[in-house]
C-alpha cells in the first residue's frame, strides 16, 4: 500500500514536470509598467491508473510571443565595442552577444528556466522583417528577449542597433534588450572570464550614457543606476561615483556600503551621507515640497544639518551585519550577493534616522511656499516670484542673475538719484510686463524683491500707510526695514509732520533746499527714532516731496485734535513755508485751507506768519539776503516745532499716530472665489475617485488605475481633471503623479473650505 502511494506521488510530479514545458517562470520586476500576464486554465480527467482519467488542474501563463525555435548551433559570443558586424545589410557596432546558442546563467529557479536563451542574444537565423526602430508591438512585453520578439520587432531592434543608439523616443524595450547584454558582460563574464579594465571602463561609460538618454523611463533609470553602483563596487579603482550622484528612485548599493564603512571607522556622518540616508530610508515618506523641489530640498537639508551637527554626528556600530545584493534587470541572470559580514548595517537604526526625519520635516515646511508656487500652471523655478519664496540661505547662495542685477541697479539708483525711481523703471528690473494698476500681490512682490535684496522702499504700505501708484514714484534705501521692524510712536508722529510739511513745501510747485533741510532736521532731531526709522522716514520724505499731495483721511482726524496740538501743527506749517525766506500769495492761500481743515480761523495765518517771522528775526538776526542764501541762517528749529514730540497725554499721542494713517487702502486685486464647502465643480465619478484617494497620502499607480477602471475613467485624464479643479480653488494641485500617486493632504484641508 505504501509503495502504491509513493508511486502515485511520483507520477503526479512527473505529470507536473511534463506540463511545465509550456510554462514560463515569473520574476518580480515591479517598476516595469507592462500589462498583466494572461492566465488560462485547462482541466483534464485523468487518474493514476489511466492517463485519460487524471483529475489534475494545470495553469498556463503566457507572456506574449513564444520563443521561436532556432536552428542556429553557433555558440553565442560577445561582440566588443570596436568590432562591427553586418546583419541583413545593417552594420551594427558591438556591445552585444551574437550567435545561436547562449543559455541563461544557471539559477535555482527551475530546470526549464536554466534552458532559456540569453535575453540579449542576437540570432540572425530567426525570422526578421526590417522595420523602423520606432516600431513596437505586444512582443515587447515582460522582460523582452530577442528570441521572443516578433519578426518585425526584431527588425526594429536591429535598426536601432545599427544607429547611434541615441534617440530618446526609441521604445525602451529595445534599450532593455541591449542593456541586458551589457549587464551579463559585467556581472557574469567579468567574474567568470577575463574582461579587461579598458573594456570594463568603456561599458561603465556606456551605461551612464544610456541612463542620461533613456532615464525618463523610471524602470530603466532604476536598473541603470543599480548597475552603475554594482560596477563601482566590483571595480572601485576604475569606476567612481560621488555619493551626491546616487539614484534616489530606488535602493542603493553604494549608500549602504559607504554608510557601513563610515560607521565602522567611527567617523562622523557627513551632510551628504545624511542626505542619502534620509532619502533611502524606507520608513520615511517625503512630503510634496521635498519631492517637487528635490534640488532645493537637498541643498537646504545639508545646510540645516551642518547648522545643528557641524561636521556630523557619530553612530556606534550595531550588531546587524551588512547584506547587500545585486538584482539584475534581465530575467536570464541571477542575483549576486556581496559578502560584507565584517561590516555593520546601521541603515535602519531609529535613533539616527529620527534626527534626520526632524530636519527633513523642517526643510519641507520652509520650502512649502516655493513648492506651492511651482505647483501652479505654467510656473517656472526661474520666475522672480518663485525665487523670492526660497529660504534666505538658498537665495543668498543662488547665482540667479535677476537678484544680482537688481542689487547692482538699486545701488546705482541710490547713489545717482537718492533712490528715487519711477514704478515703471522699477518693474523693468524684475522683467515683468507693466500692469495696469498695482494690486496687493504686485505690491508684495515689490516689497519682497527689495527686502530679499537688502533694500527698503518708500512708500511701504506696512509702515507708511500709503501705497505706490503705477504712474508714480518709489524711493529705495539700503538695508531696509529688516524682518522684525516695529514702528514706534515717534515714527508715526514724525511721519505725520513730514507729510504735512511736504504739502506746504510743495505749494509753489518748487521745493526749496532750505525747506528740505527743515524737514530733514525734524527727522535728525528726534532722539527717539532708531537708525532704521530715520532711514525709512528720509526715504518717505523724498517720496512725499516728489509725489502729488493729497489730504486723504486728514480732515476728520485733524479736526479732532485739541487746541494746543492744532496750534503747534499750524506753527510747523508756517515754519516750513518760511524756510526759503519768503511767503508767496499762493502759499498763504494754501495755508489758509490747511488752517480751515485744522478747525482754526484762517485769519490767523497772517498774524502767525508775522509773529513767527518776527520771533526769528529777533532770535537770529540776519539780513534778507542772508536769509535767502545761507542755510545756516535760514531757519533754526525753535522749541515749538519740537514741542509736538513732547506731548505725553494719551489723547494727543493717539491722535498723532492716527493723523499719519491714510484712509484704509482698498486692495484692487480681484478676490478669488471662496472655496466651496463641497465638491462643486467635479462630476460624480471624479468626486468618488477624489474621496477615495484622500483616505491616505500615497497610492500605487496600479491601485489608482483599478479605481479609475471601476468608474469608467482614464487615469491620466482623471488626475488632470481633479488637479484642474484643485487649481481653481486652492491655486495648487492636490495630486502628484510621480510613478506612485501622492496626495497632498495639506491641499486637501484647503479644499474642504
Amino acid at each position: 500500500m505504501e509503495l502504491f502511494i509513493i508511486l502515485g506521488v511520483c507520477y503526479v510530479i512527473y505529470k507536473l514536470l511534463s506540463n511545465s514545458k509550456s510554462k514560463s517562470t515569473y520574476k518580480s520586476q515591479n517598476t516595469v509598467k507592462m500589462s498583466s500576464p494572461k492566465v488560462t486554465r485547462s482541466v483534464s480527467s485523468n487518474n493514476l491508473s489511466d492517463d485519460k482519467n487524471d483529475d489534475l488542474v494545470t495553469f498556463t501563463i503566457s507572456f506574449g510571443h513564444e520563443e521561436e525555435k532556432s536552428t542556429n548551433s553557433t555558440v553565442g559570443r560577445w561582440i566588443p565595442a570596436n568590432e562591427s558586424i553586418d546583419i541583413l545589410g545593417k552594420k551594427c557596432k558591438g556591445n552585444f552577444y551574437y550567435g545561436g546558442v547562449l543559455k541563461a546563467v544557471d539559477t535555482d529557479r527551475s530546470y526549464y528556466g536554466n534552458q532559456e536563451t540569453e535575453a540579449s542574444l542576437v540570432d540572425d537565423t530567426l525570422k526578421i522583417e526590417l522595420a523602423d526602430s520606432f516600431f513596437s508591438d505586444d512582443s515587447l512585453g515582460y522582460w523582452p528577449k530577442f528570441i521572443s520578439l516578433s519578426p518585425k520587432a526584431r527588425g526594429a531592434y536591429l535598426d536601432w542597433l545599427s544607429s547611434t543608439r541615441t534617440h530618446p523616443e526609441t521604445p525602451v524595450g529595445y534599450v532593455f534588450i541591449y542593456f541586458y547584454g551589457i549587464e551579463r558582460r559585467v556581472t557574469y563574464d567579468a567574474i567568470k572570464y577575463d574582461v579587461s579594465d579598458t573594456e570594463y571602463s568603456s561599458l561603465y561609460q556606456e551605461v551612464i550614457r544610456l541612463k542620461d538618454i533613456y532615464g525618463d523611463s523610471r524602470s530603466f533609470f532604476n536598473y541603470a543606476s543599480r548597475l552603475i553602483e554594482f560596477m563601482c563596487l566590483q571595480r572601485p579603482e576604475l569606476c567612481k561615483l560621488d555619493s551626491s550622484n546616487l539614484s534616489y528612485a530606488n535602493d542603493s548599493l553604494l549608500f549602504k556600503y559607504e554608510l557601513a564603512n563610515v560607521v565602522s571607522s567611527g567617523k562622523p556622518i557627513s551632510a551628504q551621507l545624511a542626505l542619502s540616508w534620509i532619502k533611502f530610508y524606507p520608513e520615511y515618506r517625503f512630503k510634496t515640497p521635498a519631492r517637487r523641489c528635490d534640488k532645493e530640498f537637498s541643498e537646504l537639508f545639508k545646510l540645516r544639518y551642518k547648522e545643528k551637527y557641524g561636521e556630523g554626528f557619530i553612530v556606534k556600530p550595531n550588531k546587524t551585519k551588512l547584506n547587500i545584493s545585486y538584482r539584475p534587470a534581465s530575467s536570464t541572470l541571477n542575483t549576486i550577493n556581496f559578502n560584507q559580514s565584517d561590516l555593520p548595517d546601521p541603515s535602519m537604526l531609529k535613533g539616527p534616522t529620527n534626527k534626520l526625519v526632524a530636519i527633513a520635516d523642517l526643510c519641507s515646511i520652509e520650502l512649502e511656499p516655493y513648492s506651492r508656487y511651482l505647483g501652479k500652471k505654467d510656473s517656472k523655478s526661474s520666475d522672480i516670484e518663485a525665487v523670492l519664496l526660497l529660504p534666505d540661505e538658498l537665495l543668498e547662495r543662488s547665482s540667479l542673475s535677476v537678484i544680482t542685477n537688481f542689487k547692482n541697479w538699486a545701488n546705482s539708483i541710490i547713489d545717482g538719484n537718492s533712490g528715487l525711481v519711477s514704478v515703471n523703471d522699477f518693474w523693468k528690473q524684475i522683467d515683468n510686463r507693466l500692469p495696469d494698476k498695482l494690486n496687493k500681490k504686485q505690491i508684495e512682490l515689490i516689497q519682497n524683491i527689495t527686502s530679499k535684496s537688502g533694500f527698503g522702499i518708500a512708500p511701504d504700505p506696512r509702515y507708511h500707510h500709503a501705497k505706490p501708484d503705477i504712474e508714480g514714484k518709489l524711493v529705495l534705501f539700503r538695508e531696509g526695514h529688516g524682518d522684525y521692524f516695529q514702528p514706534t510712536k515717534s515714527f508715526y508722529e514724525v511721519g505725520m509732520t513730514l507729510r504735512l510739511g511736504a504739502m506746504v513745501a510743495g505749494i509753489d510747485s518748487e521745493v526749496d533746499g532750505n525747506e528740505i533741510a527743515v524737514l530733514r532736521k525734524i527727522i535728525e532731531h528726534d532722539i527717539k527714532l532708531s537708525p532704521v526709522e530715520k532711514n525709512s522716514l528720509k526715504a518717505y520724505l523724498t517720496w512725499r516731496l516728489n509725489s502729488p499731495a493729497n489730504m486723504n483721511g486728514l480732515k476728520a482726524r485733524l479736526g479732532s485734535l485739541d487746541e494746543q496740538t492744532k496750534s503747534l501743527i499750524s506753527h510747523i506749517l508756517i515754519s516750513v513755508a518760511l524756510a526759503d525766506g519768503k511767503i508767496e500769495p499762493n502759499e498763504i492761500k494754501q495755508l489758509e485751507k490747511l488752517y480751515t481743515v485744522l478747525g482754526l480761523d484762517k485769519a490767523l495765518v497772517t498774524s502767525d506768519i508775522h509773529n513767527i517771522s518776527s520771533s526769528r528775526i529777533i532770535t537770529n538776526p540776519a539780513t534778507p539776503t542772508e536769509k535767502s542764501t545761507s542755510p545756516n541762517n535760514s531757519f533754526v528749529l525753535d522749541e515749538e516745532l519740537l514741542a509736538l514730540h513732547e506731548l505725553e497725554t494719551d489723547a494727543a499721542q493717539s491722535m498723532l499716530g492716527a493723523i499719519f494713517v491714510e484712509e484704509e487702502i482698498v486692495q484692487e486685486e480681484d478676490a478669488p472665489s471662496p472655496p466651496p464647502s463641497n465638491l462643486i465643480g467635479l462630476d460624480t465619478k471624479h468626486t468618488n475617485l477624489y474621496q477615495t484617494l484622500i483616505a491616505k497620502d500615497m497610492w500605487s499607480r496600479n491601485e489608482v488605475m483599478e479605481f479609475c477602471q471601476t468608474l469608467g475613467l482614464m487615469i491620466d485624464g482623471a488626475i488632470e481633471t481633479i488637479n484642474d479643479w484643485s487649481y481653481d480653488i486652492a491655486d495648487a494641485p492636490v495630486l502628484d503623479d510621480n510613478d506612485d500617486i501622492y496626495v497632498d493632504l495639506e491641499i486637501v484641508e484647503e479644499l474642504k473650505g
